[in-house]
């Protein structure tokens, strides 16, 4: 069995950044209510709807921060955006867009300076960390770990959000951590150090970690980055798999296209830190659309072998200039 060590796996923690202009209201049953005059929830008919609107008119917020035309955009503003249960939601935008401002947001590491944050209807300032952590699991886009840990050790760490204090894990959480390594194919490295592993090995062994965690709500920040091709397809299914086999609800940043669409069966396209879309794969991922957000010409249609939706970048093109960047 494992022993507790300094260090670790970051579980939700303290907040991290602040955003000037955001509104969140997550709902996840009926009749949950956001702000006095807020936007009610839609009907939920599961553990994880969340549904993300903008403050109504007239009640002095409006989606502005208040600054000078031209001035720099203000963390998220005005986004709406509804997490289903069992659904596999992708994030894409540019650098800077605002992807992982929202997952902070969305996984309480993010406290919004406006508005408020509710999952099942709770709203997130009230939960504790240990309560966030049972309920949402975050892969982070880098692992840094302070000692050299075994694979095992990786996986018990999704274990601490549901150990008392000073409790060490127990024959439950064992075996939990080693069904997580299993459903993950990583359960042959148990006893490996997490060090020598390679980079497809040591993100399957993080989300190994994140599945020993129990929690209904994946969030990931760029899964695949800096992995192989092969590597890819691997995280690729086994994403989909996990959400098949144990109904977790995702989450995915990326800034691959054809990752995502091979993952999610919806997505959100942010752009300086709004919604510029949103909703199903195949309506939402269009030439223009691609134009839009990057600035790219390509080739976008459903590749018959592959099974979903692929972009081909042709071209870059000039961005027109919006009329409150010009002098």
């Amino acid at each position: 069995m494992a022993s507790r060590r300094l260090g670790g796996l970051p579980l939700p923690g303290c907040a991290l950044l602040s955003a000037d202009d955001v509104w969140f209201a997550y709902h996840g049953r009926p009749g949950a209510q956001g702000p006095a005059g807020g936007i009610p929830a839609a009907e939920a008919h599961g553990r994880h709807e969340a549904t993300l609107k903008g403050p109504p008119a007239g009640n002095g917020w409006a989606g502005s921060s208040g600054r000078p035309a031209g001035d720099r955009w203000a963390g998220l503003q005005g986004v709406s955006l509804e997490v289903r249960p069992g659904s596999r939601v992708g994030v894409l935008g540019a650098n800077g867009s605002g992807k992982t401002t929202l997952l902070r947001v969305l996984g309480g590491t993010l406290r919004p300076d406006r508005g408020r944050v509710f999952l099942e209807g709770e709203d997130l300032c009230h939960l504790s960390r240990r309560s966030l952590a049972r309920r949402i699991a975050s892969v982070p886009q880098e692992t840094h770990l302070a000692f050299d840990y075994t694979v095992l050790e990786i996986a018990l760490m999704g274990r601490y959000p549901h150990l008392g204090p000073f409790e060490l894990e127990g024959v439950r959480d064992l075996a939990i951590a080693r069904d997580a390594l299993l459903a993950t194919g990583t359960a042959a490295l148990e006893r490996r150090s997490f060090a020598t592993l390679s980079g497809g090995e040591k993100q399957r062994v993080i989300i190994a970690s994140a599945v020993a965690q129990s929690a209904g709500l994946m969030l990931l920040d760029e899964p695949t980055a800096s992995l192989d091709l092969g590597y890819q397809l691997e995280i690729a299914a086994l994403l989909r798999r996990l959400n098949t086999d144990r109904g977790i609800t995702m989450v995915v940043a990326t800034h691959d296209l054809n990752f995502a669409a091979s993952v999610c069966n919806e997505l959100v396209l942010l752009k300086r830190g709004t919604v510029l879309a949103a909703g199903p794969v195949e309506q939402v991922l269009t030439r223009d659309k691609v134009r839009e957000l990057y600035l790219v010409e390509a080739d976008v249609h459903f590749h018959e072998a592959a099974g979903h939706m692929t972009v081909v970048p042709l071209r870059k093109v000039a961005e027109a200039v919006r009329p409150e960047d010009r002098g």
